[in-house]
């Protein structure tokens, strides 16, 4: 059902009766890119499709830090070449991280793929689908370089009670298992006044807590010299109206400082939750790495968190199996782990990524690093479980969500993170509680990797995200970007409170094989 296409006045060729689905795969910064892509296409008069199974336009936002991207990406391709056969005016794009390394070895392994475009150029990709139709020709669009900040364009936000806010994008570390900053450039800093613009405008359609992201967030700064402009855009984030919960993901150890964690302290609507990247308790393994901290640096900065934010949960990525990975390394690595007490891990089996330096090094065998990483998860579970025990009879303050608990219909319970980013179950009892409203409720059950309160909501407040999401609708409108991207250094601003960046995305409970985010 190829609908008819005109272009009209604007920045993009508007195209008028065809829906579209986007499937995203990957991190925080893909979600989030995605939400942009489906703003791009709403702005370009492309309708959301109502049955992803018949879209005029599907999208695959992809991922390539994850294990087994690449088969995943063409396997998907090989189901939709069917649909593609049978109706020619579909189209088929690939974006995202998967894109950006493959380039036109997408289309020449699906020949099918309408559109290939990259991380550094997703505002392009309505205009390219209409270049694809027109000139009936797969187009290969990748950039080099950022050179539109993607918080600039329109978005089509998710949630009606959660935003996600990017501060930065790339990476200027040398992790030798990364191939992000390949993919995604060196660091480009978003100048603070915009960050915190865009914070304020979702917070004034009753969007209730917000994501801070970047690849590495509190390294935020350095690009116009301020290296104390996340701890600022933290403290600037407390003073926004309506903003409860503000959580940032994520930090790298080497530049989380002080001044970081004393705003997280101080600035009541930041989360007690931090995600810490770990990697290897070995101190050999973190040089082989290129991590820049050892053992006992991360150690430290948890006692200095914990000193501050008594409460606070922290969670870790760790990566079994690195090139020359010794016993007693891993055991180093469990040593960690047992002193740290993570509520979470992510935990993941190293898998090589081509062009990284650890892809060249001799690997371990895969029973090694099977039997490494299950007893791995096996202590992190034990820890885990421990700690939300702990949390049986406590009060928690809980954000309902949508999508959380995945046997919620058959329990007839809800589900949302307390502060901590705990995920709880509970019951709402006789009360009309709708996502996007707070609940606080008492915790009866500490499970590995989640709480459950299974009596009656002792609170129950209705918000303005509630109704939105009721009423089916999303914060929108205008980009807060005006003009040029607005990244580089900042131009003078009042002597009012500064602005910055945070992270910290807590899951729960530990993850399968792929890769460590940071």
């Amino acid at each position: 059902m190829a609908g008819a296409a005109a272009v009209v006045e604007g920045v993009y060729p508007r195209t008028v009766g065809r829906s579209y689905t986007l499937r995203t795969y990957g991190c925080q910064m893909n979600v989030h890119d995605s939400e942009r892509m489906a703003g791009l296409l709403e702005a370009a008069g492309y309708a959301r499709s109502d049955d992803p199974a018949t879209a005029d336009v599907v999208v695959l936002n992809t991922c390539a830090v994850r294990e087994n991207a690449d088969n995943k990406l063409y396997g998907n391709l090989g189901h939709l070449r069917p649909r593609k056969v049978a109706n020619p005016g579909m189209q088929i794009a690939v974006g995202g991280c998967l894109a950006q390394k493959d380039r036109e070895t997408i289309v020449r392994r699906a020949p099918w793929v309408d559109v290939v475009f990259g991380t550094h150029n997703v505002g392009a990709l309505p205009v390219l689908l209409e270049r694809a139709r027109h000139n009936a020709a797969a187009q290969v669009e990748i950039l080099e370089a950022l050179e539109v900040f993607p918080s600039t364009l329109p978005a089509r936000r998710e949630s009606a009670y959660a935003g996600w806010v990017s501060i930065s994008v790339g990476c200027n570390n040398t992790c030798t298992f990364c191939i992000v900053p390949s993919l995604r450039g060196t660091e480009r800093d978003r100048r603070p006044g915009d960050v915190l613009a865009e914070v304020e405008a979702l917070a004034a359609e009753g969007v209730l807590e917000v994501t801070l992201l970047g690849q590495n967030v509190n390294s935020y700064g350095v690009e116009f010299g301020d290296r104390g402009a996340f701890a600022k855009l933290l403290r600037a984030c407390g003073d926004v109206p309506g903003l409860e919960r503000v959580r940032f993901t994520s930090p790298h150890p080497r530049d989380f400082t002080s001044d970081v964690i004393a705003a997280m302290a101080q600035t009541p609507n930041v989360c007690p939750q931090l995600h810490m990247p770990l990697q290897s308790g070995s101190d050999r393994v973190l040089k082989a790495m290129r991590r820049s901290y050892r053992s006992a640096r991360f150690l430290a900065i948890l006692d200095e968190v914990r000193a501050s934010i008594p409460d606070a949960a922290i969670s870790t990525d760790i990566i079994v199996g690195f090139p020359g990975e010794t016993d007693d390394d891993f055991a180093a690595t469990l040593d960690v782990v047992a002193e740290a007490r993570f509520a979470s891990a992510f935990t993941f089996q190293y898998s090589p990524r081509p062009g990284t330096p650890a892809a060249a090094a001799d690997q371990l065998p895969k029973a090694v690093v099977q039997e490494r990483y299950e007893r791995l998860v096996a202590l992190q579970e034990e820890i885990s479980w421990q700690q939300n025990r702990a949390q049986e009879g406590h009060t928690v303050e809980v954000l309902v969500a949508t999508g959380e608990g995945r046997k919620d219909a058959a329990t007839r319970r809800m589900s949302g993170r307390a502060r901590d980013g705990r995920l709880v179950h509970f019951t709402p009892g006789e009360r009309t509680v709708r996502p996007g409203d707070v609940v606080t409720v008492a915790v009866t059950y500490g499970a590995p990797h989640h709480l459950v309160a299974d009596g009656p909501p002792l609170t129950h407040r209705r918000t303005r995200a509630g109704d939105a999401h009721a009423a089916g609708t999303r914060p929108g409108g205008p980009s807060t970007g005006l003009g040029l991207p607005g990244f580089g250094a900042p131009g003078p601003e009042p002597a009012v409170a500064g602005c910055a960046v945070g992270s910290g995305a807590v899951g729960s409970g530990a993850v399968g094989s792929g890769e460590g985010a940071r």
